[in-house]
């Protein structure tokens, strides 16, 4: 059996476990105070070409997101976000248990544009509803689109003329700016969110997402948030270590473009048979529409997601390559494809 069913089915970068075993027995000051800890910090300020950021290491994004955008709000305040979008469908209802409650608009393509946020603006307008104060974007989204540098640059404007946060998900941040279609640096976005994260749980990393604080305000105690949210772990060196390794050179980088290669592949290959897709994916993600039939007979050797039912004889499954995924497992997953079809 082998999976395409995610992009951290596999444990980490053989270099990131190597440099966790070459620091075992070395001491370190613990919740994030460690020298590996401090240096991870300094390189992603070097690569974003700034030193005016706050950048908070942290285990996962669910956590991310939800210590980020709790700590945000002020109490009556709501998140913009898609309905696709991580926080809305896969989060267990963690922002709603702080109490913020999330207004969700439709896409096609998983991304939201200034004309879908004025709508939700338009029908919260007095102290009768929760007031929207952040929108909510994931790059690469949840359906594999990315967002273009004009696109952000559009929401960014958009969110400051009116008084709204804009918050960046990173956790495929990776497969994003390494896509082929991509025109954003990771230099562009401090000047075009309000935070975001960059995602090392799924591009390499064992766990942590590195999240990045750009404007002011937000700064001031957000240590103080981590802790009381059960964030802060004791042996922060552990996420030290792996974002210094990342970091040092391209490895961060390198794992997303071959996740994008192997995706590539696969998109390429199914193009050429024929079959039709969701949705334009940009990214490490594929949504295919394969026939029902098919589907069963490559379950029996392969993990992937049933994403949707199209109609009675046709579904689409989603499929994501990974840092680890082999060139020929996915061929091997096309040639039983042609075995399979009539």
């Amino acid at each position: 059996m082998y999976s395409f069913k995610n992009d951290y089915s596999e444990g980490a970068h053989p270099r990131i476990l190597q440099a966790l075993v070459d620091t075992n027995f070395e001491q370190e000051a613990g919740y994030g105070e460690d020298r590996f800890s401090i240096k991870a910090v300094e390189l992603l300020k070097e690569k974003m070409a700034r030193t005016d950021v706050d950048v908070h290491l942290l285990v996962g994004g669910t956590q991310t997101n939800l210590t980020a955008i709790s700590a945000f709000l002020r109490p009556h305040e709501a998140a913009i976000a898609a309905k696709s979008g991580h926080i809305f469908t896969h989060e267990t209802g963690a922002i709603e248990a702080t109490g913020h409650k999330i207004l969700s608009i439709e896409t096609d393509d998983g991304k939201i544009t200034p004309v879908s946020i004025k709508k939700v603006l338009d029908e919260h307008t007095d102290e009768h509803m929760v007031k929207p104060k952040l929108v909510y974007i994931s790059n690469s989204t949840e359906i594999g689109s990315i967002y273009r540098k004009k696109e952000v640059k559009d929401l960014s404007e958009f969110c400051r003329k009116n008084n709204l946060l804009l918050f960046m998900d990173g956790a495929r941040l990776g497969s994003a700016l390494c896509s082929e279609e991509n025109d954003l640096k990771l230099s562009d976005f401090p000047d075009l969110v309000d935070a975001f994260y960059i995602g090392g749980t799924k591009n390499g990393a064992l766990f942590g997402e590195a999240l990045v604080i750009c404007h002011e305000s937000l700064k001031e105690d957000f240590r103080y948030h981590i802790k009381q949210k059960g964030a802060m772990l004791a042996k922060g060196r552990l996420l030290g270590i792996q974002f210094v390794e990342l970091f040092r050179d391209n490895l961060f980088f390198d794992l997303a473009l071959h996740a994008n290669k192997m995706a590539e592949i696969l998109r390429d290959l199914l193009t050429k048979m024929n079959f039709q897709f969701v949705t334009h994916s940009a990214s490490n993600q594929l949504f295919p529409i394969l026939p029902n039939t098919l589907i069963e007979e490559l379950q029996k050797n392969y993990a992937f997601l049933i994403w949707e039912k199209i109609d009675d004889n046709d579904s689409a499954i989603r499929l994501v390559t990974s840092w680890a995924t082999k060139e020929d497992k996915v061929l091997a997953f096309i040639e039983d494809i042609k075995k399979y079809l009539p």
